[in-house]
């Protein structure tokens, strides 16, 4: 079996942050969430790594892991773009938004010829859950017939902001664990009882436990994944393009979702007991910086953490 790949989705770094070069640093030396990402990862076991960005920016991204990944991993990028459709298919006129996750891992697709875990750029997920991927994802498993998927949950109330409200795929999963919905909640914020959502008018609010499971993007996938994203890709603008021409997005939790529920893929539900951190928000930042710095006091990460 070939070793599995870590794929980091970052894409959107430039335009959420305004380029690259604005970045700001959570860690004491500088470093930003996504070199514990991958420096956890090395950590983990895993060699391979690929790079999903736009390609304007590869100067300043290659730049950014040099010092870190590229001295532990077998480094490659793949390129995010607007015009990375199907055939029969053009860029709506205005379109600025990227397509969203799921072609994202498309545009990395004749790179991924081993079983892949996908993250985020701009989350940190702590350490454990890049070995508990690892071991699954380098776990012999009989064939059933279906495409075996697996995602690493959190706690919902480990991954919820003072500062604001924020999006998450709340999961849902049988008696054997493996998952058997997502639903997108945006709104989610911290409230008595572990969190709420409100609904769709903002007349009344959901609450869910703080314990319910929640996704951060942490998808552990096989190769056969492109493959259905790939045949989908063509329905999702047929059904999406008219009605949403310049913001639809063809998502990772949507496909793998739709997969499930055609019963072509099983998804095994893993669990992180870590906290999740992240700069939604700016106030979130002195937070981070602060977790951070404890991790490292606490001997968690070298100082600095690529020395």
């Amino acid at each position: 079996m070939k070793k599995p790949i870590l794929l980091i989705m970052a894409a959107g770094m430039g335009s959420r942050y305004g380029g690259l070069k604005q970045i700001e640093p959570v860690g004491p030396s500088g470093e930003l969430i996504m070199d514990y990402s991958i420096h956890d990862a090395a950590r983990a076991g895993f060699a391979r790594l690929v790079c999903v960005i736009k390609r304007e920016m590869k100067e300043d991204f290659d730049a950014l892991v040099a010092g870190g990944a590229r001295a532990r991993m077998e480094t490659a990028y793949a390129f995010q773009s607007l015009d990375g459709l199907p055939a029969g298919f053009a860029v709506p006129a205005g379109r600025e938004k990227p397509w969203g996750t799921a072609q994202a891992v498309l545009a990395a697709k004749s790179l991924l010829d081993a079983p892949f875990l996908v993250i985020n750029s701009d989350d940190y997920y702590g350490p454990a859950a890049f070995k508990t991927a690892f071991d699954w994802l380098t776990a012999p498993r009989a064939a059933t017939g279906k495409l075996r998927y697996a995602m690493v949950g959190y706690r919902a109330e480990n991954t919820l902001t003072e500062n604001g409200a924020v999006t998450r795929g709340v999961c849902e999963a049988d008696e054997r664990g493996f998952l058997t919905r997502i639903t997108e909640r945006a709104g989610l914020e911290k409230s008595p009882g572990g969190a709420r959502f409100p609904s769709e008018d903002g007349s009344a609010w959901t609450e869910i436990g703080g314990d319910s499971l929640v996704s951060m993007n942490f998808w552990c996938l096989s190769p056969g994944f492109t493959e259905l994203a790939a045949r989908d890709f063509p329905r999702f603008l047929s059904e999406n393009l008219s009605t949403n021409p310049q913001k639809c997005e063809y998502l990772l939790p949507m496909e793998i979702d739709a997969q499930i529920r055609r019963g072509e893929a099983e998804v095994e539900v893993l669990k992180s007991a870590d906290r999740w951190y992240g700069v939604t928000y700016k106030e979130d930042k002195a937070r981070v910086a602060e977790a951070m710095r404890k991790k490292h006091a606490a001997g968690l990460y070298p100082t600095p953490l690529w020395g």
